[in-house]
């Protein structure tokens, strides 16, 4: 079983940054697969990012290449994500997720845990 709580959401204008946190407890980090969702109203969970377990390998979704970065410390057991030059269609729940494996997962159904959500607002 792996605890996962997201922080560092705000209220940030256009062009802006954001570092969101993801920490981990319960079994150990470094053997799960790390991504990042998020859902805006109205619309299906988005696939944002997602780390293996060794952060040697990424994948982002297309709509933030360029502009988020996703990294994580095992030795902490936390992920983040690094969220620059915001837009308003940015504004959603961002979710941190855990799925055992090595390589990273681009599809929701393939982790197996989640945090509660954290609330990203891009103002324009």
């Amino acid at each position: 079983q792996v605890q996962l709580v997201e922080s560092g959401g705000g209220l940030v204008q256009a062009g802006g940054s954001l570092r969101l946190s993801c920490a981990a407890s319960g079994r150990t980090f470094r053997s799960y697969v790390m991504g990042w969702f998020r859902q805006a109203p109205g619309k299906e969970r988005e696939f944002v990012a997602s780390i293996s377990w060794s952060g040697g390998s990424t994948s982002y979704g297309d709509s933030v290449k360029g502009r988020f970065t996703i990294s994580r410390d095992n030795a902490k057991n936390t992920g983040n994500l690094q969220m620059n030059n915001l837009k308003p269609e940015d504004t959603a729940v961002y979710y941190c997720a855990a799925a055992y494996g090595s390589s990273s997962l681009l599809h929701a159904y393939e982790y197996d845990y989640w945090g509660q959500g954290t609330q990203v607002t891009v103002s324009s």
